[in-house]
């Protein structure tokens, strides 16, 4: 299997240059919004359909705001199924669960072939799915867990690969920096932090706390406060008026840190610490784009670090796995990619995404120990 469908993408790669391909642009909306067209060229035909793959079209949702990371998610889905000559249409749906329902019943509804849904609630994702599956589709989810009956107990919805970020080695990456740097400041146990968090019922932000809490357990992390923002689909705007509120009441060196478990909130709090000039709380935060590199390093002071997952990656990986399951290749239930942790003090003005591969040891890379997929030097990632 790993040399048919390497040689299936090593044609994919060589139909993508000899074939112009025009992308379209993902707009804050449920409409259809990045649409992938095949323009004539002198190519001959056969190559454009070498992969078994061309004609095929994929649906991307992402119930998440139109933010950095979202265009880096996008663009890996994007450009990955350019290459295997499909169609892909991204939609975005704001972190407004009834919206994402309602746009995935819609691509259900259509011609798709295939969707992968990111960041859909536990409580819905199972049933919102089920008639996907039950329609023949293929189908890929980050940060989703289509779960029987909402349960994350329960069995996983079948033919579904689950992919995620290793959120617990993302939590103890940006979790143990903050330890690590109180403890070498000559700090004493516990810490005093203040939180931000949205849930119970986000699974990968739940995953993210039940590390915190184990430390909080364990007497490491004493919460001063919990600031989370009512408003998902404005976020980081609501973010900041809490944040607001609570820092006339937080003196000068009462704590000791903040903990950003998504990097959206922790931006929410940075200008809330910048407009009141507070630079005496340091913060540890989850998941980085071009916005947050220079956020860091205009904010050295404050901000310390970031445990991340390459988002772009993810896409690549996702439209990856959704290429197998429509060439009838076995697919693993659940994939998780390796977290990496960013130092500020790694980062200089003018440093982008794309610069982090050559910053941190292992960026951009999908360990695949169910060996779904493998990295080659020459083509970058391809399928087993």
């Amino acid at each position: 299997m790993k040399k048919r469908l390497s040689v299936l993408l090593c044609a994919a790669m060589v139909a993508t240059m000899l074939v112009g391909c025009g992308g379209g642009k993902t707009a804050n909306t449920t409409t259809k919004d990045t649409t992938t067209t095949t323009e004539e060229t002198t190519a001959p035909a056969a190559d454009a359909t070498a992969t078994g793959l061309a004609g095929k079209k994929v649906a991307v949702v992402r119930n998440l705001a139109n933010g950095d990371h979202t265009q880096q998610f996008l663009a890996g889905c994007v450009e990955e199924g350019e290459k295997m000559g499909m169609t892909v249409d991204t939609f975005v749906t704001d972190g407004d669960d009834a919206k994402c329902q309602e746009t995935v019943a819609q691509v259900i509804s259509k011609d798709y072939d295939a969707i992968i849904v990111s960041h859909g609630q536990l409580s819905y994702a199972y049933n919102m799915l089920l008639p996907a599956v039950e329609k023949g589709m293929k189908v890929v989810t980050f940060d989703t867990m289509p779960f029987e009956n909402g349960d994350a107990s329960g069995k996983l919805l079948e033919g579904v690969t689950s992919t995620s970020q290793d959120d617990y080695a993302l939590a103890e990456l940006s979790l143990g920096q903050m330890m690590k740097e109180f403890e070498e400041a000559g700090g004493t146990y516990p810490m005093k932090v203040l939180k931000t968090f949205m849930g119970p019922g986000i699974p990968p932000l739940d995953r993210r706390n039940e590390i915190y809490t184990k430390l909080e357990e364990e007497g490491k992390i004493q919460t001063v406060q919990v600031i989370a923002p009512s408003d998902s689909a404005n976020a980081r705007g609501d973010m900041t008026t809490k944040t607001e509120a609570i820092l006339p009441t937080v003196a000068e060196g009462s704590v000791d840190a903040i903990w950003g478990c998504y990097d959206e909130l922790a931006k929410g709090v940075l200008q809330a610490l910048n407009d009141a000039k507070r630079t005496d709380i340091p913060m540890y935060t989850i998941d980085v784009s071009n916005d947050d590199i220079q956020l860091m390093v205009s904010n050295k002071d404050v901000w310390k670090s970031t445990a991340a997952v390459d988002p772009k990656l993810i896409g690549i990986v996702d439209m990856r796995l959704i290429a197998l399951k429509l060439l009838g290749e076995e697919t693993p239930e659940y994939f998780s990619l390796t977290a990496n942790n960013i130092l500020t003090t790694q980062l200089s003005e003018g440093t982008t995404m794309q610069d982090l591969g050559t910053i941190i040891e292992g960026w951009g890379d999908a360990t695949d120990p169910e060996g779904a997929l493998y990295t080659d030097t020459i083509t970058g990632l391809y399928v087993k």
